[in-house]
């Protein structure tokens, strides 16, 4: 499995996150003992943090996003292909740009110099 920094970065800002929520549960629900405080609090964090850890590791907005077209003409070697082009990833996007299809020779030679030059895909 490939680590995905932005998935990890908000898990993690996520898992912080929940402290003082839990904290504060704890605190509210002190009166009713120590066990049955911390079982409530954790049924409460399961019911907010699910639908948030479900976002952060199924949601495609924090995957690269590509574009496929058929029948372009690559733009690296002029051959005609299935054409593929980054839009958006990390610090690279290209959204308002030029569309720049590679078939998929190149495709994955211009992805290998963006992450050498530290793009994140």
């Amino acid at each position: 499995m490939k680590l995905n920094l932005k998935r990890y970065g908000l898990y993690l800002l996520r898992w912080q996150l929940s402290t003082p929520i839990l904290a504060a549960t704890l605190v509210v629900l002190a009166s009713l003992g120590k066990l049955s405080a911390t079982i409530i609090a954790n049924l409460i964090g399961g019911l907010i943090f699910f639908w948030v850890d479900r976002f952060i590791f199924t949601s495609r907005l924090l995957e690269a996003q590509w574009q496929v077209k058929e029948n372009v003409i690559c733009c690296d070697c002029q051959t005609a292909a299935r054409g593929y082009r980054l839009v958006k990833t990390g610090n690279y996007d290209r959204t308002d740009a030029v569309p720049q299809f590679r078939c998929e020779a190149c495709s994955q030679k211009k992805t290998e110099q963006l992450k050498q030059a530290g793009v994140v895909i």
